[in-house]
């Protein structure tokens, strides 16, 4: 789940954390407001959620309340494209209004999990910015990573090497040493899985304040945080990954045209690169889960069915937990609700699999049947160039 950054600059805030002083606004009257007692001079922030926000012009500065209005009005309600929202864009609902700060420098801290490791990782550059990515493709060294123990967390003198490596003395340092411990904690606290903090920026008066922040969370701990998950936005994401997330499915939306509903996330990523490596492209990542119920198969099935994009469906279930006759059940309800509007591709073992293969077959509906993975990604692969062809 990932949330705002006006959220996630108020909970850093919480910890400690150093942010400007901002509100978020809906209106222009009230980026107006926001603007007079921030003292005149703002920055104008979209709130979406996607990266490269200053470069597709979503970042604005206003001298003065009337250019704060002005700003709000440009933006708000319109469509912003970045490199990470796709051609259509996210549409502009709020905004950050936030005091300027005086720059003197722009760093990068950054926390996430290192899954190599096992451990949480600490990231830090004396170069933050906008091209920070790239930094750390051309020059690695410019970027130091430092695994934390597990039960102690940042160690004194793991904060004092990320100090130097920021660059940093004298007061600068000294806020260092104080700010990356609260940072790793936030972390950890709120079961984090990333937080960036880029640009950190050094002012001109010497002092570190968080300019932006990026934070994401582990779903799986969000049912000790309902104070987080209030602050899902229902307006990012696709209305499919919001009823997915409802359903208890997990489901990412890909530019592809094979739909894949598989049982597994080890599973569906093999089920996705048998698709490349037939020649086509999944459509999604759509993973039913081990204990799922009809009910959820049913709502899923639609999901992966509604997308315009699918021009063919590949099932691929593997019944252990989950009985095949079960998942069977519930795609031919969906497909009866709902019509079969696409080829679909089902490969089914394990659990009750000739009960479900029975199912199917018996459903009287234009199903494809197949034993074995790689020949099943084939043949959708195959259907779905077909149907692409004739539209």
């Amino acid at each position: 789940m990932r949330i705002h950054e006006y959220q996630a600059k108020k909970l850093l805030a919480g910890f400690g954390l150093p942010v400007p002083r901002g509100e978020m606004v809906t209106t222009p009257a009230e980026a107006r407001a926001t603007a007079e007692s921030l003292g005149g001079a703002v920055v104008l922030k979209a709130q979406i959620h996607a990266g490269g926000r200053g470069r597709a012009g979503g970042i604005l500065k206003a001298e003065s309340p009337a250019e704060a209005i002005a700003a709000a009005s440009r933006l708000l309600g319109q469509p912003l494209v970045t490199a990470q929202t796709g051609p259509a864009g996210r549409i502009v609902r709020r905004l950050l209004v936030e005091e300027t700060v005086d720059v003197a420098r722009e760093l990068y801290v950054g926390v996430t999990l290192s899954r190599e490791e096992a451990r949480i990782a600490l990231l830090t550059s004396p170069r933050g910015g906008v091209d920070i990515e790239a930094l750390a493709f051309r020059q690695p060294d410019l970027v130091l990573r430092q695994p934390l123990p597990p039960a102690a967390g940042l160690l004194p003198f793991q904060a004092r090497q990320a100090a130097f490596a920021l660059g940093l003395s004298g007061r600068g340092f000294a806020q260092a040493i104080d700010l990356l411990p609260r940072l790793v904690r936030a972390f950890e606290a709120t079961d984090a899985s990333l937080i960036e903090i880029n640009p950190l920026v050094l002012t001109t008066a010497g002092s570190l304040v968080a300019a932006d922040a990026k934070m994401e969370f582990d779903d799986n701990g969000l049912r000790r945080h309902d104070e987080i998950r209030a602050l899902l936005d229902p307006n990012e994401g696709s209305a499919e990954e919001l009823e997915a997330s409802r359903a208890g499915l997990s489901f990412i939306r890909l530019d592809g045209d094979v739909g894949c509903m598989v049982n597994g996330a080890g599973l569906a990523m093999a089920t996705m690169d048998l698709v490349a490596l037939a020649g086509g492209r999944p459509a999604n990542f759509l993973d039913v889960g081990g204990g799922v119920s009809e009910d959820a198969v049913g709502r899923a099935f639609a999901i992966l069915s509604s997308d315009p994009g699918v021009r063919a469906a590949l099932v691929n279930i593997f019944g252990g937990i989950v009985r095949c006759d079960l998942v069977a059940q519930g795609i031919v309800r969906a497909a009866r609700e709902r019509g079969v509007r696409i080829p679909v591709v089902i490969r089914m073992e394990g659990t009750n699999v000739e009960q479900g293969r029975r199912i199917l077959a018996e459903s009287g509906l234009p199903f494809t049947s197949e034993s074995d993975m790689e020949a099943a990604a084939r043949t959708a692969v195959r259907l779905a160039r077909e149907e692409g062809g004739s539209r």
